[in-house]
């Protein structure tokens, strides 16, 4: 009988302040359109009794899970926090387009600096053995896991391939959902289900080019 993992963006955040001006991503909160995409998760996993809940252990993760599956304390695994970008100032204005919109763009080389910082090597360098430490513990039956954008393109990858690559094209809308069944194969029954907006008619751009569409250079 497989596992089955619940694997779900964090809802919605602000990565820069009014004036377009980057904030430190790492300690930013869920806007109000965030917690409302979060409860809507919340209803649509309603009843599904969760054996662990898993976050990066940043506040947005955190504040997701928390209303996602209340009554169960979040575990924290920092090995599952997002790519760190570098410093968005030390990008040219001329490599800005390609820095944001190209980051996640087909099979991303290990190589690959996201916006100028962590390489897509050292993301599956720490997620990938994050993800066996996970599997080993044969406890659980379905887990919660509530993580990022690229970590999850890159759990995402490894399901279809069971190989070390990084497929940029599994687009991860703020509070969406996947759903992955594990054993001595694995199934993908679901990629990026929003349950705020089933059929995602509110956009077509990627969170990549939206983020690139808030930040100004200031």
């Amino acid at each position: 009988m497989r596992r089955r993992i619940y694997l779900m963006r964090h809802a919605q955040v602000a990565y820069f302040d009014d004036e377009g001006g980057p904030v430190p991503p790492d300690g930013v909160q869920l806007t109000a359109e965030g917690r409302r995409q979060a409860q809507a998760a919340a209803n649509a996993l309603a009843g599904i009794p969760f054996d662990r809940v898993i976050t990066s252990g940043l506040p947005r993760t955190l504040e997701t899970a928390r209303i996602v599956a209340p009554g169960i304390e979040p575990e924290q695994h920092p090995d599952l926090r997002e790519l760190q970008p570098g410093r968005l100032a030390d990008i040219p204005v001329d490599e800005l387009e390609d820095a944001f919109a190209g980051a996640f763009r087909g099979r991303v080389p290990e190589d690959r600096r996201f916006l100028g910082g962590e390489t897509v090597g050292a993301l599956l360098d720490r997620v990938h053995p994050a993800l066996e430490r996970l599997l080993a513990d044969e406890s659980w039956d379905t887990m919660l896991a509530v993580l990022h954008g690229a970590v999850n393109r890159t759990i995402l990858s490894y399901a279809l391939t069971r190989d070390r690559t990084f497929l940029g094209g599994f687009e991860q809308a703020p509070g969406c959902i996947n759903v992955i069944d594990v054993g001595t194969d694995w199934i993908v029954r679901a990629v990026g289900i929003a349950p705020y907006d089933l059929a995602h008619r509110a956009e077509r751009r990627t969170s990549m080019e939206l983020l690139l569409s808030q930040y100004r250079r200031v």
